[in-house]
């Protein structure tokens, strides 16, 4: 286990209301240590065309040195594939993202993450779930090459065919079959990250599949929920048990840092506000500090 786990949060929520430049500025000023930067939406903007990408890039990595902080990891765009009834509206839906997951990986890389999480796919035929999503995977192996990072995989969920309101699991979903994706490639190039709060969602305790993956798992995407919703609330505002998560951290000897995906239900109050989005940041910081400092504490029992 890192003898200085670093804190980590996505950048969303925040650059869309601060701005690129102050946004890092004003994180680095609240104490988070590292940055997840959330290319799902802004990669489709002109700062990150291809003409723009590099020069932007550079912009992010000055500002960030200049405020002493660094990006940990990254964020894909998503869904990274999307199978539709209408097939016209399928192909224009992957023929647009598939240049901009390129993208997201490049700029990924130049920023210095370490990884970039890429949703796996949903596939409607199950007999092939995996082998598509193993061979969708391989052919991303030459970008993470070029661009020294890894891709990562992460747990996700889908909604029930019967009620569209209820969430079940559909790729990805259980730590073991994380696991057995991740098992299924190579691990020079690729790596997991846990969504914490999508366990709840699937009827999975997230330490049962912390401890399903062991040292597998290298990154984490923190926040809360009802089990319900995929709320993206903060810890302790939802039914997580936190105890047992950072145990279970512990336990697994966790060599990863503790990034933050919180946004949707906490943030989007504040969207407008920066003292107020700045405050929320802020109770999250101190919130993480004390999640990584139980982490030690379980560690060291």
């Amino acid at each position: 286990m890192k003898k200085n786990m670093k804190l980590s949060t996505t950048t969303e929520p925040f650059f869309q209301l601060f701005g690129y430049e102050e946004g890092i500025r004003t994180l680095a000023e609240i104490g988070y240590d590292a940055l997840d930067m959330n290319l799902i939406t802004c990669i489709y903007n002109d700062e990150f065309s291809d003409s723009n990408l590099e020069a932007t890039c550079a912009m992010l990595l000055k500002t960030a040195k200049e405020c002493g902080i660094y990006f940990n990891q990254a964020h894909a765009p998503f869904p990274s594939y999307r199978f539709m009834a209408d097939k016209e509206k399928m192909d224009e839906y992957n023929e647009k993202v598939y240049p901009k997951l390129i993208n997201s990986i490049k700029a990924a890389g130049i920023l210095g993450a370490e990884q970039i999480i890429v949703h796996p796919i949903d596939v409607p035929d199950k007999s092939i779930q995996k082998e598509f999503n193993l061979e969708f995977y391989n052919k991303l192996v030459p970008y993470c090459r070029e661009y020294n990072i890894k891709v990562a995989l992460e747990n996700m969920w889908g909604h029930s065919q019967v009620d569209t309101n209820k969430i079940v699991p559909n790729v990805c979903s259980l730590g073991r079959d994380l696991g057995d994706y991740y098992d299924a490639l190579d691990p020079k190039y690729f790596t997991v990250c846990l969504d914490v709060g999508h366990c709840g969602l699937v009827g999975e305790s997230a330490d049962n599949a912390i401890r399903a993956l062991g040292s597998r798992l290298h990154a984490l995407h923190v926040h809360d929920n009802d089990h319900v919703r995929d709320l993206h609330t903060i810890p302790y505002m939802g039914r997580m048990d936190w105890d047992a998560i950072t145990k279970a951290l512990a336990d697994v000897d966790y060599d990863g840092d503790f990034t933050y995906e919180v946004c949707g239900a906490y943030t989007n109050p504040y969207k407008n506000d920066k003292i107020l989005m700045r405050k929320a940041f802020e109770l999250m910081e101190v919130t993480g500090r004390n999640l990584i400092s139980k982490i030690y504490e379980a560690k060291a029992q």
